[in-house]
């Protein structure tokens, strides 16, 4: 398990502790924090395993990657020369 991944699991029990807490205590502002903690700790889960993703798919296919990323500069490009043009 990658380290930014645990550390998401980590905040996100935590953040489900403090979520519990609160609402066992009428806390509002405890709930709050604790499910903004829990969403921080799942989205950082996503950010990991997409990074995970993206490097494992690089490994494998290099060249389908590259022709990807040749693409989207491609269109990037296109799109960045259309964009000081007045269209009246």
């Amino acid at each position: 398990m990658d380290t930014n991944s645990a550390e998401g699991k980590v905040k996100e029990v935590a953040g489900k502790v403090q979520s519990a807490v609160g609402d066992a205590l009428g806390d509002t502002s405890a709930q709050v924090a604790g499910r903004a903690r829990e969403l921080s700790g799942k989205a950082q889960q996503l950010c990991a395993n997409t990074t995970s993703l993206v490097r494992d798919t690089t490994a494998e296919n290099p060249f389908a990657t590259l022709a990807v990323v040749a693409l989207a500069g491609f269109v990037m490009g296109a799109l960045w020369s259309r964009g000081g043009r007045d269209y009246d």
